[in-house]
């Protein structure tokens, strides 16, 4: 494989690339496979189809794009490490010739770590884990744990109602009384699990209800050191990292829009703004997530934090296997930068 690089501005490179066919070609068994998993053929269970027969029930073109994704997939780790290029973000992947019999040529834009001029970062992490909001143990208010068996039970004596006697409207769930609520005992209490009793139900929730807690005092404890981080740090945004920051932002409201039921389109109408005005508004937000991405990735170079080729083939695998349709590169980055975030907040925490 032969490949060179193109420096661009604002911390981007192009590396371009050539795949020699007879290396390129041995990627084309792990691709049937792959799509074999995707297809519903008559006859066979999902990813059993052999190899012969998934060719002759898709196109030529599907499967060598299917190599090109497999390769590329498995080869980008190691072109990065070649160049001896500090990537971050999301690479920009594209195929400029693909043909059976002809060797493979590619094009693919990332950026780079610029250089940032990061604070005391451990200074910063041990004055906020020092702070005695932080350091206190969660307490759980009995009320708190009261208050949830109460929910629960009317929630089960909401169930257990006859259809004709819930109202529409805002009196969907009129108020009850102690006497129209089930009994709090130990055939309650199992009905919500594999619990002996009562007692055993309620340090379940008093569980949960801590860990829920202690989960929002530790976001509160990282958006503190984040903030002082974000103010005091400073470096070059890479134009590809904010855009794909703004893609993930739009994604996710898109998303949103979806699982309520509406056409991203006709929210669009609604709002009286175009995609682009709508990614426009989501840039100073994106600049802020893509600094703090470019601040974790420089103290994860600074102090050796990285995650685990092991752990990061246990994550991306969990990924592949959920989602059939999921890019494998994609994948891998999006896996990459979640455990490389969570090793450094770590690594602050313990200051």
């Amino acid at each position: 494989m032969n490949t060179s690089i193109k420096k661009l501005e604002k911390s981007e490179v192009e590396i371009t690339g050539t795949l020699p066919w007879a290396d390129f070609e041995k990627y084309e068994e792990k691709a049937l496979s792959t799509i074999s998993e995707r297809l519903e053929l008559p006859g066979f269970r999902k990813g059993k189809a052999p190899g012969s027969v998934v060719k002759e029930n898709v196109t030529d073109m599907m499967i060598l794009e299917e190599m090109a994704e497999q390769a590329l997939y498995t080869l980008y780790p190691q072109i990065i490490e070649e160049h001896k290029l500090d990537a971050i973000g999301r690479p920009q992947i594209g195929i400029t010739k693909i043909a059976r019999g002809t060797d493979l040529e590619f094009k693919i834009i990332t950026a780079t770590l610029p250089e940032m001029t990061l604070p005391d970062y451990k200074a910063i992490a041990k004055t906020h884990t020092s702070d005695e909001q932080f350091k206190k143990e969660v307490a759980i208010d009995e009320a708190d744990v009261e208050k949830t068996i109460q929910e629960l039970r009317k929630m089960r004596a909401h169930q257990a109602m006859p259809a004709h006697e819930h109202q529409d409207g805002e009196e969907a769930h009129p108020e009850l009384t102690e006497e129209q609520l089930p009994a709090l005992d130990d055939a309650f209490a199992k009905s919500f699990g594999e619990f002996e009793n009562v007692e055993a139900f309620k340090e379940k929730i008093r569980q949960n209800l801590r860990t829920e807690k202690e989960t929002e005092q530790k976001d509160k404890l990282r958006l503190a050191i984040v903030e002082e981080l974000l103010e005091k740090s400073t470096g070059d945004l890479p134009e590809i990292l904010v855009q794909s920051e703004i893609d993930k932002i739009l994604y996710r409201l898109q998303a949103d829009i979806t699982q309520m039921g509406f056409k991203f389109d006709d929210y669009l109408i609604q709002i009286k703004k175009t995609e682009e005005e709508l990614r426009n508004e989501m840039r100073p937000d994106a600049e802020k997530r893509a600094k703090l991405q470019m601040i974790i990735h420089t103290i994860s170079d600074k102090e050796k934090i990285k995650p685990t080729e092991e752990e990061l083939e246990k994550e991306v695998n969990n990924i592949l296997t959920a989602y059939k349709d999921a890019d494998p590169v994609r994948a891998r980055a999006y896996v990459e930068n979640m455990l490389e975030n969570e090793k450094v907040f770590q690594f602050l925490e313990n200051q």
